[in-house]
């Protein structure tokens, strides 16, 4: 079963970083393999059930999940159907003096033993990307923009 955790330091506060995470209908604009994604349903303020689709190649899938707010500090999303066995994600915030100190921790399992092996071969490729998907969204949400040079 893949899993997968790091800890990534980026120059944004942990407000932004949330926010950033927290707004899941954005993620097809940015996301690798993200082709879809909308909220199905509000159960509170912080709790949401949402579908996402995802392909690659040849691979098309829809899953849904519970996606728990835990304003500016945490992001969990707890899988409920779909082609998953099973499938956990957190997302946590913590400030840090460059910024904020983001952790991030993926496990998960397919029904399918053959979808399973194909995934597992690219599984550290495919986190990498979208981790730095993240990343780059970041950036051009937040960083300072440069001036223009006058003469």
């Amino acid at each position: 079963m893949p899993v997968h955790k790091e800890i990534r330091l980026l120059p944004y506060t942990p407000e932004q970083v949330y926010d950033l995470i927290a707004d899941v209908e954005r993620y097809p604009e940015f996301l690798p393999w993200c082709l879809a994604c909308r909220i199905k349903k509000r159960e509170s303020k912080d709790i949401f059930i949402a579908d996402l689709a995802v392909g690659f190649k040849m691979v098309r899938e829809q899953f849904t999940s519970r996606v728990t707010l835990d304003p500016k500090k945490a992001i969990t999303i707890d899988y409920l159907d779909g082609p998953f066995e099973h499938l956990t994600n957190e997302w946590k915030f913590d400030p840090a003096p460059e910024g904020t100190a983001v952790s991030f921790y993926l496990s998960f399992e397919f029904k399918s033993k053959i979808l399973q092996a194909l995934i597992g071969m690219l599984f550290e490729e495919a986190v990498h990307k979208m981790v730095s998907a993240f990343e780059t969204r970041a950036k051009k949400l937040y960083a300072p923009k440069k001036k223009p040079l006058t003469r």
